[in-house]
């Protein structure tokens, strides 16, 4: 008898992943976790460059009490080089969520469907975000700044993966 497999929590790279996805790796430049390197810029969980020199920053929320954190901080997310603002969640947070979330900001949710007995990560914009009216395209100077950050990215993750496959062995 074949077994079906309940969707589990998503994860945080799996949220990661599925929203990559969402927006096109291969359309934008799509960098995870700015927290320096980008001129007085707040941490940004997905920083996604799209070809027209416009960015979108997607804040990445797994609790409500996460959710509920980030309206604390100082920035509040502000930069007129941020032109749309989204939080992703996950898909069973969108009740308690939805209210604590502005209106101008959009939301993706994000889940698991079963497909052939494997658990898959997906993402969808159930809020589509508002353009803000003060945001700028980025100059051409820090689009490569946001191109250099994702190389960054690539070579701490690649370290990081032969580290651990060598523990395997």
């Amino acid at each position: 008898m074949l077994k079906t497999l309940k969707p589990k929590t998503i994860s945080l790279i799996e949220m990661e992943i599925s929203i990559m996805k969402l927006f096109g790796i291969r359309q934008n430049i799509i960098v995870p976790n700015i927290s320096w390197g980008f001129d007085g810029i707040h941490e940004i969980d997905l920083f996604i460059l799209r070809k027209s020199g416009l960015a979108i920053e997607v804040e990445i929320k797994r609790s409500i009490a996460d959710l509920k954190a980030d309206f604390k901080k100082m920035h509040h997310h502000s930069s007129n080089r941020i032109c749309k603002m989204y939080y992703a969640i996950p898909e069973e947070l969108l009740e308690k969520s939805i209210s604590l979330v502005p209106e101008d900001c959009g939301i993706i949710l994000c889940y698991k469907i079963n497909n052939n007995q494997q658990n898959i990560a997906r993402a969808r914009i159930y809020r589509e975000a508002k353009l803000r009216k003060n945001s700028r395209k980025l100059t051409s100077e820090e689009q490569f700044k946001i191109a250099r950050l994702g190389c960054l990215r690539i070579l701490s993750l690649k370290e990081k993966l032969n580290k651990s496959m060598k523990n395997v062995v």
